[in-house]
C-alpha cells in the first residue's frame, strides 16, 4: 500500500509509537472542560485507522477509518458542530452513534493541520446527551487543536535537534549546515510554540485547575530551555567560521566582561584582578566570547563559602602571547582536565550549564591558530590559559 502525505507525516512525528504525554493530555483535558463535556479526544488519521493518542474521561483505542467521526468530516476545514449526531446526515449512520460502538448524541471537532498544510485528524469533543456549543467555546476548541500540532512540531524538533547534537560529536563538517537548518527550522516553530503556550497560561480555566496549570507551565519552562540550548549550540556552531582579526585590547574585553557579569560578581562578592593586558591581534567577539566564559566559569565554580578572587594575567614568549584566568576555587583533578574541552563535558553536575563553554572557547582559540589548557594554580585553585599569535 503506498503511503499518504498524512501517512507520511504522522511517521515524522513519530507519535503512533509514542505514548501522548503530559502536554497532550493537558490540552485534551482543557478542551473536555471548556467544551462542557465528559469525553474528549486527539484523534490521528492514517490510511487505514483513527489512533487516539491522547483522550479525556475514556481510555484510548484505535478503530477503523471507515468507523471514526473524524475521519467523516477529515476534509473540513472548519470546527465541525452537530448537536446531536444521530439526526445529522454526516454521522446518523456511523457505528458510533448507532449503538453498534458507542451511542454519541453531542459531536464537534477542529481540524489538526501540520504546518505545511498537512491535514493528519482532529481534536474532537462529545457526549452522549445533545447540547449546543457556542462560539467562543468553538473558537478555544481550533486554538487548542493548533496548540496539538504545536506540541507535534515541538517534540520533532527537540528529536531533530537531539539527533543532529549526537551528530557534532561525530563529525564538525556538519556545523555550517546544522546551523542553517536551526536557525529556520527550530528557533522559528519554536517561537510559535512559546508564544501560544503563554498565551494558553493565561487563560482563567488553566488559572483555575492547579494540575492543568501546573502541566502549561511546565511546557512553557520546557520550550525556554530548549531555546537556550538551540542558541548555545547555534554559537558554538558558527565559531570559527570566518575570523574578522583587529587589533583587540584584552584590557577592554575584560572590563566588558566584568561589566555583564556584573549581578554574579555581586552576588558572590568576587574580585576580579587583571593588570597590564596587551592588545592582540583576534576577532573581537570570539575572543569576548572566550574570555567571558572562562571568567564566568571561575566564579561559577568556585565552592559556596569561598569569596572568589579572579585573576587574568597575560604574558608573551617569543611569537606567542599567553592570556590565563586563575581562580580560587577547589581546582580539577589533572585526569579529568581534557575532557572537559570535549561538548556536553560537565565538570560538576551541581552547578548549571550546558556544558558546552569550554568546547565552544577551544574552537575559538583553536580556529585563531592558538591552544588551549588547565593548570593548577599556585596555591590552590585552576588556571585555564589559552594561546594567541604574537
Amino acid at each position: 500500500m503506498t503511503m499518504s502525505i498524512a501517512d507520511a507525516q504522522l511517521e515524522e512525528y513519530g507519535v503512533l509509537e509514542e505514548p501522548g504525554g503530559r502536554d497532550l493530555q493537558a490540552l485534551v483535558d482543557i478542551a473536555a472542560t471548556i467544551c462542557n463535556v465528559p469525553t474528549a479526544a486527539i484523534n490521528l488519521i492514517s490510511t487505514g485507522h483513527q489512533h487516539q493518542v491522547a483522550t479525556s474521561g475514556f481510555d484510548p483505542s484505535v478503530c477503523l477509518r471507515s468507523d471514526s467521526m473524524c475521519a467523516a468530516v477529515l476534509d473540513d476545514s472548519r470546527t465541525v458542530i452537530a448537536e446531536d449526531a444521530s439526526k445529522d446526515p454526516r454521522f446518523a449512520d456511523n457505528p458510533f452513534v448507532t449503538g453498534v460502538i458507542g451511542d454519541v448524541r453531542f459531536y464537534a471537532s477542529a481540524p489538526l493541520d501540520t504546518p505545511s498544510g498537512v491535514r493528519i485528524g482532529r481534536l474532537c469533543v462529545f457526549d452522549e446527551v445533545p447540547r449546543p456549543l457556542d462560539e467562543d467555546q468553538a473558537e478555544v476548541l481550533h486554538v487548542l487543536a493548533e496548540r496539538v500540532v504545536d506540541v507535534l512540531e515541538l517534540r520533532l524538533r527537540s528529536r531533530q535537534l537531539e539527533e543532529a547534537r549526537d551528530e557534532l560529536h561525530r563529525s564538525n563538517e556538519l556545523l555550517s549546515m546544522f546551523a542553517s537548518q536551526v536557525s529556520h527550522d527550530l528557533r522559528t516553530p519554536l517561537t510559535a510554540v512559546l508564544a501560544n503556550a503563554e498565551l494558553l497560561a493565561g487563560e482563567p480555566v488553566v488559572q483555575a485547575d492547579r494540575e492543568i496549570e501546573q502541566l502549561v507551565t511546565a511546557t512553557v519552562a520546557a520550550g525556554h530551555r530548549m531555546a537556550t540550548l538551540i542558541e548555545t549550540i547555534l554559537g558554538y556552531a558558527r565559531v570559527g567560521a570566518a575570523l574578522e582579526r583587529t587589533d583587540v585590547s584584552l584590557t577592554a574585553l575584560v572590563e566588558h566582561a566584568i561589566s555583564d557579569l556584573g549581578p554574579a560578581l555581586r552576588d558572590r562578592g568576587a574580585e576580579l584582578v587583571f593588570e597590564d593586558l596587551p592588545t592582540v591581534l583576534a576577532d573581537e567577539q570570539q575572543l569576548y566570547a572566550v574570555l567571558l566564559n572562562l571568567i564566568s566559569n571561575a566564579v561559577k565554580f568556585t565552592p559556596a563559602g569561598t569569596k572568589p578572587r579572579v585573576v587574568v594575567a597575560a604574558s608573551r614568549g617569543g611569537q606567542t602571547w599567553r592570556i590565563s584566568v586563575t581562580d580560587n576555587g577547589r581546582g580539577i583533578p589533572a585526569n579529568q582536565r581534557d575532557g572537559l574541552f570535549e561538548l556536553y563535558a560537565r565538570g560538576d553536575s551541581t552547578v548549571d550549564g550546558t556544558g558546552i563553554g569550554l568546547a565552544t572557547a577551544r574552537r575559538a582559540v583553536e580556529a585563531h591558530g592558538g591552544e588551549i589548557g588547565i593548570d593548577d594554580a599556585d596555591g590552590g585553585g585552576t588556571t585555564v590559559w589559552f594561546t594567541l599569535p604574537a
